[in-house]
């Protein structure tokens, strides 16, 4: 918790000194702070008022606020940092759980590591399930990087995406966005807390991934999901709407392209009985279970600031930029602007498959001629 130091007000004409008694006024709620300007338009001094606005807004929590839970309200750009996890924080939240649309639970460490699991995953973290920034962020995605173009890669490469609402809401939220990739759910926040994700309610520039879509347009298309479950009982479970997420990359801990000695885990190996209490540990332990760490990440400022699809395509070692928009100058910033912080494996994995070719060229060049009936040439 921020500590804010007193200091000694300047008598003023009108202001009561001496033996009177001042009267108590109630602190005023947080809610009535203005909020930032999101056009970013302010000039210097108007930032660093803003700035000392927001630490003073940091401070204010409701009575009934889980600290361990739920962090500290922020209402403006939050100024957090891209700091890469370290091993300490991974290991202490590894055995946390998610959902599934099912409510079936899962470890996080099973999501980026342990037999038959890729060995590069990219963890997305969304905001609620009716954000329509969020959504469009997905769709995006989805159109610039297919499971197909992943599995073309030399290192074995996954995406999953967690959201802070409720499981039930998972199927829904595929169907919406056409993402062809897992979705699970953190209801408790606990994963956003540990990880230094925030809340904030300030919209920030508008990213190139989406698509032109105006604050209306993705404002509306939330609530009339909302409504959708209102039969359900689901509308008010869609998470916390000032929670604000990120993107994680898990790659191994030894950052090199050698596969592991130990294979994945054949279909006869698999037990077919329910798992017993030491098998849900998820190979905690275990010293054929290659370690990640994340290497590259970026946690988002503002409910519309994820990492756009040039920087993600860059970071996982695919080719291209993904699709242009029309907006040429919001395209140029996407193409120049870099969001994130660290050093994935993109860069081995090209030299490795610049390598592969030339050896494949000189494979094909070495080779005798064939004669027509398929059999070799004489010299």
């Amino acid at each position: 918790m921020i500590q804010m130091a007193s200091s000694t007000q300047p008598t003023s004409p009108g202001v009561m000194t001496g033996s009177e008694k001042k009267p108590h006024l109630p602190a005023a709620p947080a809610d009535i702070l203005p909020v930032s300007d999101t056009s970013n338009g302010l000039d210097a001094a108007d930032k660093s008022t803003q700035n000392a606005k927001s630490t003073v807004r940091a401070t204010t929590t409701d009575d009934t606020h889980d600290d361990s839970v739920n962090p500290q309200d922020f209402h403006g750009e939050v100024q957090t940092n891209n700091d890469l996890p370290t091993i300490e924080t991974l290991r202490k939240i590894e055995m946390y759980t998610v959902l599934d649309s099912d409510g079936k639970t899962h470890t996080f460490k099973s999501l980026y590591a342990g037999h038959n699991s890729p060995r590069r995953v990219l963890i997305i973290f969304i905001r609620h399930f009716f954000c329509g920034n969020c959504q469009e962020y997905l769709r995006t995605l989805s159109a610039s990087v297919t499971p197909d173009a992943l599995l073309q890669l030399p290192v074995s490469t996954f995406i999953a995406v967690i959201g802070c609402g409720a499981p039930e809401l998972i199927n829904s939220y595929i169907k919406e966005t056409d993402c062809p990739f897992p979705v699970y759910a953190d209801p408790t926040r606990r994963l956003y807390t540990e990880l230094g994700m925030v809340r904030t309610l300030a919209l920030g520039p508008r990213p190139a991934y989406l698509q032109g879509k105006s604050v209306a347009h993705t404002v509306v298309s939330g609530v009339v999901q909302g409504l959708k479950q209102v039969k359900s009982g689901l509308v008010m479970k869609m998470g916390d709407q000032k929670q604000v997420g990120g993107e994680f990359l898990f790659e191994p801990a030894t950052l090199t392209l050698d596969t592991p000695v130990t294979t994945p885990l054949s279909e006869e190996e698999k037990k077919l009985e329910p798992p017993s209490e030491d098998d849900k540990i998820d190979n905690q332990g275990d010293p054929h279970v290659e370690e990640k760490r994340v290497t590259w990440c970026h946690r988002m400022r503002t409910t519309r600031d994820h990492a756009e699809m040039p920087e993600l395509l860059e970071v996982l070692g695919l080719d291209g930029n993904g699709a242009p928009i029309k907006d040429k100058k919001r395209w140029e910033k996407a193409l120049r602007i870099r969001k994130g912080t660290g050093l994935s494996m993109a860069s081995q994995m090209s030299r490795m498959s610049i390598d592969t070719r030339h050896s494949n060229s000189d494979t094909k060049a070495s080779e005798p001629p064939r004669r027509h009936d398929g059999g070799a040439a004489q010299s």
